[in-house]
Protein backbone atom coordinates (compact mmCIF):
# COMPACT_ATOMS: atom_id res chain seq x y z
CA UNK A 1 0.00 0.00 0.00
CA UNK A 2 1.39 3.64 -1.10
CA UNK A 3 0.07 6.47 -0.12
CA UNK A 4 0.35 10.09 -2.16
CA UNK A 5 -0.69 13.55 -0.83
CA UNK A 6 -2.64 14.83 -3.38
CA UNK A 7 -2.32 18.95 -3.80
CA UNK A 8 -5.12 21.41 -3.32
CA UNK A 9 -6.84 23.53 -0.90
CA UNK A 10 -7.33 22.81 2.72
CA UNK A 11 -5.44 20.68 4.22
CA UNK A 12 -4.79 18.28 1.53
CA UNK A 13 -5.89 14.81 1.03
CA UNK A 14 -4.48 11.45 1.40
CA UNK A 15 -4.73 9.23 -1.56
CA UNK A 16 -4.53 5.55 -0.53
CA UNK A 17 -2.92 3.77 -4.20
CA UNK A 18 -3.02 -0.27 -3.90
CA UNK A 19 -0.86 -1.11 -6.35
CA UNK A 20 -2.28 -5.00 -5.93
CA UNK A 21 -5.28 -3.79 -7.98
CA UNK A 22 -3.19 -4.79 -10.70
CA UNK A 23 -3.41 -7.94 -9.78
CA UNK A 24 -7.08 -8.42 -9.66
CA UNK A 25 -7.29 -6.90 -13.37
CA UNK A 26 -5.05 -9.72 -14.79
CA UNK A 27 -7.40 -12.51 -13.10
CA UNK A 28 -10.26 -10.57 -14.48
CA UNK A 29 -8.26 -10.22 -17.70
CA UNK A 30 -7.29 -13.95 -18.04
CA UNK A 31 -10.94 -14.91 -18.53
CA UNK A 32 -11.33 -12.87 -21.73
CA UNK A 33 -7.81 -14.31 -23.02
CA UNK A 34 -9.28 -17.09 -23.29
CA UNK A 35 -12.68 -16.55 -25.32
CA UNK A 36 -9.52 -14.87 -27.46
CA UNK A 37 -8.03 -17.88 -27.92
CA UNK A 38 -10.97 -19.58 -28.44
CA UNK A 39 -12.14 -17.42 -31.10
CA UNK A 40 -8.58 -16.98 -33.38
CA UNK A 41 -8.79 -20.60 -33.24
CA UNK A 42 -12.48 -20.63 -34.33
CA UNK A 43 -11.76 -18.16 -37.02
CA UNK A 44 -9.17 -19.89 -38.55
CA UNK A 45 -10.88 -22.98 -38.62
CA UNK A 46 -13.50 -21.66 -40.24
CA UNK A 47 -11.03 -20.05 -42.89
CA UNK A 48 -9.07 -23.34 -43.04
CA UNK A 49 -10.95 -25.66 -43.46
CA UNK A 50 -14.67 -24.03 -44.50
CA UNK A 51 -13.51 -21.89 -46.48
CA UNK A 52 -10.51 -22.87 -48.35
CA UNK A 53 -8.53 -26.23 -47.91
CA UNK A 54 -12.09 -27.92 -47.74
CA UNK A 55 -13.06 -27.37 -50.63
CA UNK A 56 -9.87 -27.90 -52.65
CA UNK A 57 -10.51 -32.21 -51.63
CA UNK A 58 -12.67 -32.24 -54.35
CA UNK A 59 -10.82 -30.50 -56.98
CA UNK A 60 -8.89 -33.43 -58.02
CA UNK A 61 -5.27 -33.69 -58.78
CA UNK A 62 -2.42 -32.13 -56.73
CA UNK A 63 -4.79 -29.22 -55.39
CA UNK A 64 -6.57 -31.73 -53.37
CA UNK A 65 -2.95 -34.08 -52.34
CA UNK A 66 -1.96 -30.45 -50.77
CA UNK A 67 -5.41 -29.85 -49.15
CA UNK A 68 -5.36 -33.19 -47.73
CA UNK A 69 -1.81 -32.69 -46.15
CA UNK A 70 -2.75 -29.25 -44.66
CA UNK A 71 -5.71 -30.52 -43.42
CA UNK A 72 -4.18 -33.47 -41.74
CA UNK A 73 -1.32 -31.30 -40.39
CA UNK A 74 -3.43 -29.08 -39.35
CA UNK A 75 -6.06 -30.57 -37.43
CA UNK A 76 -2.71 -32.50 -35.78
CA UNK A 77 -1.22 -29.76 -34.24
CA UNK A 78 -5.03 -28.28 -33.70
CA UNK A 79 -5.35 -31.39 -31.05
CA UNK A 80 -2.18 -30.85 -29.61
CA UNK A 81 -2.56 -27.22 -29.25
CA UNK A 82 -6.08 -27.69 -27.38
CA UNK A 83 -5.00 -30.74 -25.25
CA UNK A 84 -1.85 -28.84 -24.30
CA UNK A 85 -3.74 -25.43 -23.50
CA UNK A 86 -6.58 -26.51 -21.76
CA UNK A 87 -3.75 -29.08 -19.26
CA UNK A 88 -1.79 -25.45 -18.82
CA UNK A 89 -5.32 -24.01 -17.70
CA UNK A 90 -6.73 -27.28 -15.52
CA UNK A 91 -3.35 -28.14 -14.06
CA UNK A 92 -2.38 -27.11 -10.59
CA UNK A 93 1.45 -25.50 -11.19
CA UNK A 94 2.51 -26.64 -7.45
CA UNK A 95 1.81 -24.78 -3.98
CA UNK A 96 3.29 -25.55 -0.84
CA UNK A 97 1.67 -26.93 1.78
CA UNK A 98 1.00 -25.78 4.72
CA UNK A 99 2.55 -27.92 7.16
CA UNK A 100 6.21 -28.07 4.93
CA UNK A 101 8.89 -27.84 6.57
CA UNK A 102 12.53 -28.05 5.22
CA UNK A 103 14.57 -30.92 6.92
CA UNK A 104 17.61 -32.93 6.05
CA UNK A 105 18.04 -36.83 6.58
CA UNK A 106 21.49 -36.96 8.47
CA UNK A 107 21.84 -40.33 8.24
CA UNK A 108 21.65 -40.74 4.30
CA UNK A 109 23.31 -37.61 4.04
CA UNK A 110 20.41 -35.96 1.35
CA UNK A 111 17.14 -34.03 1.69
CA UNK A 112 13.87 -35.45 2.18
CA UNK A 113 11.04 -34.28 0.85
CA UNK A 114 8.35 -33.98 2.93
CA UNK A 115 5.52 -33.18 -0.43
CA UNK A 116 6.49 -36.61 -1.99
CA UNK A 117 8.02 -38.27 1.20
CA UNK A 118 11.11 -39.75 -0.99
CA UNK A 119 14.47 -39.52 -0.70
CA UNK A 120 15.96 -36.79 -2.58
CA UNK A 121 19.32 -37.88 -2.33
CA UNK A 122 19.01 -39.22 -5.89
CA UNK A 123 16.58 -37.08 -7.67
CA UNK A 124 18.00 -34.08 -9.15
CA UNK A 125 19.73 -31.93 -7.78
CA UNK A 126 20.89 -32.00 -3.59
CA UNK A 127 22.39 -28.78 -2.03
CA UNK A 128 25.66 -29.90 -0.27
CA UNK A 129 26.28 -27.99 2.88
CA UNK A 130 27.63 -25.06 1.10
CA UNK A 131 25.41 -24.32 -0.84
CA UNK A 132 22.68 -24.79 1.23
CA UNK A 133 20.41 -21.02 1.88
CA UNK A 134 18.85 -19.63 4.42
CA UNK A 135 15.37 -21.09 5.07
CA UNK A 136 12.93 -18.45 3.02
CA UNK A 137 9.60 -17.93 4.79
CA UNK A 138 6.85 -15.83 2.83
CA UNK A 139 5.57 -13.46 4.75
CA UNK A 140 2.35 -13.39 2.44
CA UNK A 141 1.72 -16.49 2.88
CA UNK A 142 3.19 -16.99 6.26
CA UNK A 143 4.98 -20.09 5.98
CA UNK A 144 8.29 -21.25 4.58
CA UNK A 145 8.89 -22.17 0.90
CA UNK A 146 11.34 -24.16 -0.61
CA UNK A 147 14.22 -22.86 -3.19
CA UNK A 148 13.09 -21.93 -6.48
CA UNK A 149 9.51 -21.30 -5.31
CA UNK A 150 7.97 -17.32 -4.89
CA UNK A 151 5.05 -15.85 -4.16
CA UNK A 152 2.66 -15.17 -7.05
CA UNK A 153 0.18 -12.41 -6.01
CA UNK A 154 -2.04 -13.22 -8.23
CA UNK A 155 -2.51 -16.31 -7.72
CA UNK A 156 -2.06 -15.38 -3.41
CA UNK A 157 0.33 -17.99 -2.85
CA UNK A 158 3.63 -19.76 -3.10
CA UNK A 159 4.48 -21.65 -6.09
CA UNK A 160 7.02 -24.36 -6.78
CA UNK A 161 9.59 -23.55 -9.50
CA UNK A 162 7.17 -20.94 -10.60
CA UNK A 163 7.91 -19.32 -13.75
CA UNK A 164 5.82 -16.69 -14.30
CA UNK A 165 2.01 -16.14 -14.39
CA UNK A 166 0.59 -16.21 -17.84
CA UNK A 167 -2.77 -14.70 -18.38
CA UNK A 168 -2.91 -16.18 -21.63
CA UNK A 169 -3.71 -19.76 -19.53
CA UNK A 170 -5.33 -17.78 -16.64
CA UNK A 171 -2.71 -19.64 -14.41
CA UNK A 172 0.36 -19.41 -12.88
CA UNK A 173 3.52 -21.66 -15.08
CA UNK A 174 4.89 -23.86 -12.20
CA UNK A 175 6.67 -27.06 -11.68
CA UNK A 176 3.49 -29.26 -12.10
CA UNK A 177 2.45 -27.44 -15.35
CA UNK A 178 5.65 -26.23 -16.90
CA UNK A 179 5.69 -28.95 -19.53
CA UNK A 180 2.25 -28.66 -20.91
CA UNK A 181 2.81 -24.77 -21.11
CA UNK A 182 6.08 -25.44 -23.07
CA UNK A 183 4.28 -28.12 -25.36
CA UNK A 184 1.33 -25.30 -25.74
CA UNK A 185 4.17 -22.72 -27.40
CA UNK A 186 5.36 -25.62 -29.17
CA UNK A 187 2.40 -26.67 -31.50
CA UNK A 188 1.06 -22.87 -31.03
CA UNK A 189 3.79 -21.85 -33.06
CA UNK A 190 3.39 -25.20 -35.06
CA UNK A 191 -0.04 -24.45 -36.37
CA UNK A 192 0.36 -20.08 -36.78
CA UNK A 193 3.20 -21.22 -39.28
CA UNK A 194 1.28 -23.59 -41.03
CA UNK A 195 -1.59 -21.31 -41.47
CA UNK A 196 0.47 -18.48 -42.46
CA UNK A 197 2.21 -20.37 -44.98
CA UNK A 198 -1.24 -21.84 -46.30
CA UNK A 199 -2.75 -18.55 -46.44
CA UNK A 200 0.05 -16.94 -47.84
CA UNK A 201 -0.93 -16.86 -51.46
CA UNK A 202 -4.40 -15.18 -51.00
CA UNK A 203 -2.69 -12.86 -49.16
CA UNK A 204 -0.21 -11.87 -51.94
CA UNK A 205 -3.49 -12.08 -54.36
CA UNK A 206 -5.41 -10.08 -51.80
CA UNK A 207 -3.07 -7.27 -53.26
CA UNK A 208 -3.21 -8.53 -56.74
CA UNK A 209 -4.91 -7.20 -59.94
CA UNK A 210 -6.87 -10.86 -60.27
CA UNK A 211 -9.74 -11.84 -58.99
CA UNK A 212 -10.43 -13.84 -55.88
CA UNK A 213 -13.14 -16.07 -55.35
CA UNK A 214 -15.12 -15.92 -51.91
CA UNK A 215 -17.35 -13.30 -50.95
CA UNK A 216 -16.35 -10.26 -49.30
CA UNK A 217 -16.79 -11.11 -46.18
CA UNK A 218 -14.63 -14.50 -46.58
CA UNK A 219 -11.70 -12.29 -47.74
CA UNK A 220 -11.73 -9.81 -44.91
CA UNK A 221 -12.14 -13.08 -42.65
CA UNK A 222 -8.95 -14.68 -44.70
CA UNK A 223 -6.77 -11.43 -44.28
CA UNK A 224 -7.78 -11.04 -40.77
CA UNK A 225 -6.56 -14.81 -39.85
CA UNK A 226 -3.45 -14.41 -41.99
CA UNK A 227 -2.23 -11.64 -39.86
CA UNK A 228 -3.17 -12.56 -36.56
CA UNK A 229 -1.43 -16.38 -37.32
CA UNK A 230 1.75 -14.08 -38.58
CA UNK A 231 1.78 -11.91 -35.71
CA UNK A 232 1.27 -15.33 -33.42
CA UNK A 233 3.76 -17.37 -35.27
CA UNK A 234 6.86 -14.50 -35.05
CA UNK A 235 6.25 -14.17 -31.48
CA UNK A 236 5.83 -17.81 -30.25
CA UNK A 237 9.02 -18.53 -32.36
CA UNK A 238 10.88 -15.91 -30.16
CA UNK A 239 9.43 -18.00 -26.88
CA UNK A 240 10.08 -21.33 -28.20
CA UNK A 241 13.76 -20.22 -28.16
CA UNK A 242 13.36 -18.34 -25.15
CA UNK A 243 11.82 -21.51 -23.12
CA UNK A 244 14.26 -24.01 -24.68
CA UNK A 245 17.39 -21.44 -23.91
CA UNK A 246 16.11 -21.27 -19.87
CA UNK A 247 15.61 -25.34 -19.92
CA UNK A 248 19.21 -26.11 -20.92
CA UNK A 249 20.54 -23.13 -18.41
CA UNK A 250 18.25 -25.00 -15.90
CA UNK A 251 16.63 -22.39 -15.14
CA UNK A 252 13.08 -20.19 -14.98
CA UNK A 253 11.91 -16.84 -16.31
CA UNK A 254 11.93 -15.36 -13.09
CA UNK A 255 15.46 -17.06 -12.23
CA UNK A 256 17.03 -15.78 -15.28
CA UNK A 257 15.97 -12.05 -13.86
CA UNK A 258 17.74 -13.10 -10.83
CA UNK A 259 21.32 -14.75 -12.66
CA UNK A 260 21.58 -10.88 -13.44
CA UNK A 261 23.00 -10.08 -9.77
CA UNK A 262 24.05 -13.67 -8.96
CA UNK A 263 26.10 -15.07 -12.08
CA UNK A 264 27.29 -18.07 -10.21
CA UNK A 265 23.94 -19.88 -10.71
CA UNK A 266 24.17 -22.85 -8.52
CA UNK A 267 21.82 -25.32 -10.53
CA UNK A 268 23.39 -24.92 -13.87
CA UNK A 269 25.53 -27.31 -14.62
CA UNK A 270 26.78 -26.60 -17.73
CA UNK A 271 24.18 -27.31 -21.32
CA UNK A 272 25.29 -30.85 -21.81
CA UNK A 273 24.73 -31.84 -18.42
CA UNK A 274 21.38 -29.86 -18.25
CA UNK A 275 20.48 -31.36 -21.06
CA UNK A 276 20.75 -34.90 -19.64
CA UNK A 277 18.18 -34.02 -16.65
CA UNK A 278 15.60 -32.61 -19.41
CA UNK A 279 13.17 -35.11 -17.70
CA UNK A 280 12.89 -33.15 -14.98
CA UNK A 281 10.62 -31.06 -17.09
CA UNK A 282 9.58 -33.75 -19.91
CA UNK A 283 9.13 -36.75 -17.46
CA UNK A 284 11.98 -39.93 -17.49
CA UNK A 285 9.56 -41.87 -20.34
CA UNK A 286 10.36 -40.40 -23.95
CA UNK A 287 7.31 -41.68 -25.02
CA UNK A 288 5.28 -39.30 -23.33
CA UNK A 289 7.34 -36.19 -24.29
CA UNK A 290 5.48 -34.33 -27.22
CA UNK A 291 2.11 -35.32 -25.18
CA UNK A 292 0.67 -33.01 -22.96
CA UNK A 293 0.86 -35.76 -19.78
CA UNK A 294 3.38 -38.00 -17.56
CA UNK A 295 3.69 -41.84 -17.52
CA UNK A 296 1.85 -42.95 -14.42
CA UNK A 297 5.53 -43.67 -12.57
CA UNK A 298 6.43 -40.15 -13.28
CA UNK A 299 3.16 -38.82 -11.71
CA UNK A 300 4.50 -40.45 -8.41
CA UNK A 301 7.18 -38.62 -8.10
CA UNK A 302 6.11 -35.28 -9.19
CA UNK A 303 8.04 -33.10 -7.49
CA UNK A 304 11.28 -34.73 -7.02
CA UNK A 305 10.69 -34.98 -11.11
CA UNK A 306 11.84 -31.42 -11.23
CA UNK A 307 14.57 -31.24 -9.07
CA UNK A 308 13.18 -29.44 -5.95
CA UNK A 309 15.48 -29.19 -3.36
CA UNK A 310 15.14 -28.50 0.22
CA UNK A 311 17.51 -26.97 2.78
CA UNK A 312 18.21 -28.29 6.14
CA UNK A 313 16.13 -27.14 8.96
CA UNK A 314 16.42 -23.12 9.85
CA UNK A 315 17.98 -21.59 12.64
CA UNK A 316 15.40 -19.86 14.72
CA UNK A 317 17.99 -17.06 15.32
CA UNK A 318 18.45 -16.88 11.23
CA UNK A 319 14.83 -16.40 10.94
CA UNK A 320 14.33 -13.16 12.70
CA UNK A 321 16.40 -11.72 9.21
CA UNK A 322 13.90 -12.66 6.94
Amino acid sequence: MFQQKSGGGGGGSIMALNVFKFCTFLRALGSIMIFFVVGVIGLTYYVIVVENYGPALFNGGLDSFVAFLVLLFFHAFLVMLVWSYFTTILTDPGGVPQTWRPITDEEEGGVVDPLVGTDQSTAGLVLNKDQMQKARFCRKCNQFKPPRSHHCSVCRRCILKMDHHCVWVVNCVGALNYKYFLLFLFYTFLETALVTVSLLRLFIAFFGDGEIDGTAGDLVATFIAFVLNLSFALSLLGFVILHISLVLANTTTIEAYEKKTDPRWRYDLGRMRNFEQVDQVFGTDKRYWLIPAYAAEDLKHMPALHGLEYPIRPNLDELQEL
